[in-house]
């Protein structure tokens, strides 16, 4: 059971990705998901960071619209978005240039979030849904310098060793995953 304030912070790239890892005929349901969470204790403020297009697609203003609706219509996460960004390659066989949108931000904010809203006493827990080495130093710095608790809610394969090492807690999506799916559309 948790104490204190809880904050989500998820890196939506991350959980959309490793969804693949553990099937391919289900999503997950990020209001399930949040309701699993919250069996060990209330989350307090959630916030969902994404990179999308722009403009973004209907369906992306549909889905960011529903995940800021309260309960029990919505989870009730706040979405933090950034826009794609286009990267240029050169084609190894053609040697043609080309470019693909790449996700860019995410991780900083991520980062940012965690240090800004800790140093402000916005939580003393954190769940972290991301996989990413990169946000080692502020896990450091939240754990070390301003005492807080880290849970991680991620896939099996997929998370680095230096976050999963920092950890007080850790909810494996591979053990539940049909508890918090629906079937993918």
């Amino acid at each position: 059971m948790r104490i204190g304030r809880t904050i989500w912070l998820i890196d939506a790239a991350y959980l959309f990705n490793g969804q693949e890892s553990v099937s391919n005929s289900y999503a997950f349901d990020y209001l399930k998901l949040q309701n699993k969470l919250e069996m060990d204790g209330k989350i307090d403020r959630a916030y969902y960071l994404n990179c999308t297009h722009d403009p973004p697609s209907d369906r992306q203003t549909h889905f960011h619209t529903w995940l800021q609706k309260p309960k029990p219509e919505g989870p009730n996460i706040i979405p933090i978005l950034y826009k794609l960004k286009l990267k240029e390659y050169d084609c190894p066989h053609c040697k043609m240039k080309y470019s693909l949108p790449v996700q860019k931000g995410v991780d900083v904010g991520l980062a940012t979030l965690i240090v800004s809203l800790g140093h402000q006493h916005q939580y003393d827990n954190l769940i972290l849904s991301s996989g990413d080495s990169d946000l080692k130093d502020a896990i450091v710095f939240m754990k070390k310098n301003l005492g807080k608790r880290l849970e991680l809610c991620v896939f099996r394969y997929g998370i680095a060793s230096e976050l999963d090492s920092y950890a007080d807690n850790i909810y494996w999506i591979n053990d539940f995953y049909l508890e918090v799916s629906k079937e993918k559309t």
